[in-house]
């Protein structure tokens, strides 16, 4: 199936799943404006994953409502649901990153990322929250 501009999809870029809206066709890309995200991204070294000796720990954060993405078009698929809104859709997304990392707790991986989440969430993401009740 053929995307176009104008058409809702979900997108991989840098560790993270996004919903959005294809604004631009750029040749081997999509300039795509996100409405809501699916997937959080990764913490830490994203080219030595769940490492934490030896590596710098990224803390990342979601991408924000509308903030557009360069996404190379294999990574980019059609999405037929309702978009969820942004607020409510980072809240489930961190909620299930932080109960997969919670599952191992031992791990130094997981409590480092489990930290980075919990500071997003605190810093930046509970006023998101809000504005999606």
């Amino acid at each position: 199936m053929s995307k176009k501009i104008g058409d809702t999809v979900r997108a991989h870029y840098k560790s993270g799943t996004y919903i959005g809206k294809i604004l631009e066709d750029r040749g081997d890309r999509f300039l795509i404006e996100v409405l809501a995200v699916h997937k959080h991204p990764l913490q830490g070294d994203i080219h030595q994953p769940f490492q934490v000796e030896n590596v710098f720990f990224h803390e990342r954060k979601a991408l924000a409502y509308r903030e557009k993405m360069n996404v190379k078009k294999p990574a980019v698929h059609p999405y037929h649901e309702p978009v969820p809104s942004y607020g409510h859709s980072l809240k489930t997304a961190v909620q299930a990153i932080k109960e997969k990392l919670q599952t191992e707790e031992t791990a130094a991986y997981n409590k480092m990322a489990l930290r980075n989440i919990e500071r997003l969430e605190d810093t930046y993401y509970k006023d998101i929250y809000k504005k999606a009740l």
